[in-house]
């Protein structure tokens, strides 16, 4: 840029705002409120923004309540992991400790009759086995859930791989 054209730039930049404000007033000017519409708002009781019907309330559903009768439920597909059939409320799971490992690590299994976790649990993610839980899997709950009574919002059509074996399997005696 030449030095001639520095000031015709500055006085441009210095006059900007007063070439804009008209347009400014214009995109954000807003009509007054008719003083009918304002007598409506004071009488109905309600702010204008909820309509003539007022805001729209419903009842939260209820929380689903956990199921914990220590039964262990069958999985849906290879590889799925199990849910958790007892509570966890109050069991901590952090960076300093883990509740679940007081009944679920090997060395406890034996005296709480909990089932151990898996294998899998100590491998890295190379397949090194390790001698502990790997931090890969030390957060329990990034893939086990508790058991709920939840119904489901939409049908479930799942079939799992032995229903559809046995669905396609000949029957008994035409076999080729």
């Amino acid at each position: 840029m030449s030095k001639r054209h520095t000031p015709v730039l500055l006085a441009l930049l210095a006059a900007l705002p007063l070439l804009l404000q008209p347009m400014a007033q214009r995109a954000f000017a807003t009509d007054p409120v008719p003083a009918a519409s304002t007598r409506d708002v004071k009488a109905s009781g309600r702010p204008a923004f909820t309509g003539a019907e007022g805001l729209l309330v419903q009842e939260a559903p209820s929380m689903p309540k956990d199921i914990s009768d220590d039964q262990r439920r069958q999985r849906n597909y290879p590889e799925q992991p199990p849910v958790i059939p007892h509570a966890i409320a109050g069991y901590q799971l952090d960076l300093r400790a883990n509740k679940c490992l007081t009944c679920h690590a090997r060395e406890f299994t034996g005296d709480s009759q909990a089932p151990m976790i898996s294998v899998t649990h100590f491998q890295d993610r190379d397949g090194q086995v390790l001698g502990a839980v790997s931090t890969r899997r030390y957060f329990c709950l990034q893939c086990h859930v508790p058991q709920t009574d939840a119904q489901p919002r939409v049908v479930n059509t799942f079939r799992d791989v032995d229903s559809v074996i046995r669905e396609n399997r000949p029957p008994v005696g035409e076999g080729k």
